[in-house]
């Protein structure tokens, strides 16, 4: 007893000097940033204080290894009956590289068929060597690639609780030490996202058939093919929440999606845009719309209480010229006004668009509208960029801050960011109003927004959770690209009346849609809740 104790003190002081580690790594790279986390943390901040440190520190090389430390190991179990046996069939390589994995699917209790070539020989030669009478897994594996300690545990305990033709795991790489590094905490299930991207081929099991196995056969990708088939049978994958993978190599992640073919006929289309005073946002929106490319647009303006008069002659002109001006007193309500003005609305389709929106190329609506149209599909949201051309939207993660976080906010959109996440389409669990489009018909069926809990904050969030729950996923687009001048002509609630709501509001999302215990199923438990970057939580 005394030899545990005090190798468990070791191991406390161990991570404490690690984690102090990671700490001057954090202050080394940016020390500003670093110091204004640590002052928002003395003055009790925290939660901010946490978003501010979550990404600096995940930067360090020693973040994943204090990660990985403080994981619990996942016991080995003996291949039991009553479960079907998992089966690798490891592609040929090095000889160094083809013993390590081996080795790994030995200690695991595995069995292992190498395949020589990706030819019919090869594969057809692991089809004989299996027996398919027991309903194996089969696991796809390169050469050099190793599983962790409990994998084959972890897959197992999943086979008895999920009926899915495709089980995969989150991995990390193995550097030329064969340390850890660069781990990919992957999604729940995500058929859009694994469209442009296969996150799933090299750390998964898949059931398969002789003939499944066969028609791959002749693939240089064949492993790829196989997933995919199996996918397409069940139409899902289940995500095993685990580092079961240390890889060797990694496939490329995809830059950017292909373009997308725009829908032939397109339905109308109702654009309402609140606004207040703010003519020289309004007048560059309004130019961005007429230069849209869509073959038929209503515009609906809805003004609240604009006392400008240049503003006041702008919006005159407009109602001369066919724009729908409608007038709203009153305290400001986000909900309300966009509420009202879609009682008005004649056009199948709705696009929420706040006033300090600027267009960036005249296919952004027509690729939005295509989205909506999907049976599958609830509120598309576009990817938003800030002046400064850092990404202000892609997505919202549920949880973050304990509310929601705009995902991957202040990263460019030409950096690598998470697995390129920021640059793929995707389903999400939101997306923010600011430039939303959503089906009039799915909108009114949920209630529309919520004007009594969410009049400013949260809005968009619990539109899109009340539409994921009948079946209409909320839906990020990265090829329709705006710029939004975000909070320009409001301001941000730093006042103490705007801040008591906000407060309120919060208090709602937490109440009803329970943000604050909720884990986002597109983004993962070992991911930050205090970052909107996809940072590893330590």
């Amino acid at each position: 007893m005394p030899s545990n104790r005090s190798s468990s003190v070791a191991r406390r002081i161990g991570n404490a000097q690690l984690l102090a580690a990671i700490h001057f790594d954090g202050f080394r790279a940016d020390p500003r940033a670093y110091l204004e986390a640590a002052m928002w943390w003395l003055l009790r901040k925290r939660v901010r204080a946490r978003g501010q440190f979550a990404p600096l520190l995940s930067r360090s090389p020693r973040a994943y290894e204090l990660w990985a430390l403080r994981q619990e190991r996942i016991e080995k179990q003996p291949g039991l009956p009553g479960f079907p046996p998992i089966i690798a069939l490891v592609s040929i390589g090095a000889p160094e590289a083809l013993a390590a994995t081996l080795d790994s699917l030995a200690a695991e209790g595995l069995d292992a068929i190498v395949v020589a070539d990706h030819g019919p020989g090869g594969l057809a030669h692991a089809a004989q060597a299996i027996g398919w009478q027991n309903s194996p897994w089969l696991l796809p594996m390169p050469a050099g690639d190793r599983l962790a300690p409990g994998a084959a545990a972890a897959y197992r305990a999943a086979m008895a609780h999920i009926d899915a033709a495709v089980l995969y795991a989150d991995d990390d790489l193995l550097d030329r030490k064969q340390r850890r590094i660069v781990p990919h905490f992957k999604p729940d299930w995500n058929s859009e996202l694994y469209r442009h991207f296969d996150y799933l081929t090299g750390a998964c099991i898949v059931r398969a058939t002789p003939e499944a196995l066969m028609t791959v056969a002749g693939h240089a990708d064949w492993a790829a093919r196989l997933v995919a088939r199996a996918v397409g049978e069940r139409a899902r994958a289940h995500h095993v929440r685990a580092m079961l993978h240390h890889r060797a190599v990694r496939p490329e992640t995809p830059r950017s999606a292909p373009p997308l073919a725009c829908a032939a006929n397109l339905p109308s289309i109702s654009i309402i845009i609140p606004t207040r005073n703010g003519l020289d946002l309004l007048r560059m929106c309004l130019e961005g719309v007429a230069a849209t490319d869509y073959p038929d647009i209503e515009v609906i303006i809805v003004d609240n209480d604009s006392d400008d008069p240049a503003t006041l002659a702008y919006l005159a002109n407009q109602e001369r010229a066919g724009v729908r001006v409608l007038r709203h007193p009153g305290p400001f309500n986000y909900s309300a006004i966009n509420n009202r003005a879609v009682s008005e609305a004649r056009g199948q389709l709705l696009c929420l668009l706040n006033n300090d929106i600027e267009v960036m190329a005249p296919d952004w609506l027509a690729i939005m509208a295509t989205q909506a149209l999907r049976d599958d599909v609830g509120a598309v949201g576009a990817q938003l960029l800030y002046p400064d051309g850092r990404i202000q939207h892609a997505g919202v993660v549920i949880g973050v801050g304990n509310a929601a976080g705009h995902a991957h906010r202040f990263i460019n959109p030409a950096a690598e960011g998470y697995f390129r996440r920021h640059a793929l389409p995707q389903f999400t669990t939101a997306v923010t109003g600011a430039c939303l489009v959503v089906a009039r018909d799915r909108f009114l069926a949920v209630g529309g927004l919520d004007e009594a809990n969410f009049a400013v904050a949260f809005n968009d969030v619990d539109l899109c959770l009340k539409l994921n729950r009948r079946g209409w996923q909320s839906f990020y687009e990265p090829r329709a690209v705006l710029i939004h001048h975000e909070s320009v002509s409001r301001g941000d609630d730093r006042d103490p009346v705007g801040a008591a709501r906000f407060a309120g509001e919060l208090a709602a999302l937490q109440r009803i849609w329970h943000t604050d215990q909720l884990v986002d199923p597109f983004h993962h438990p070992d991911l930050s809740r205090a970052s909107e970057q996809f940072a590893v939580a330590l």
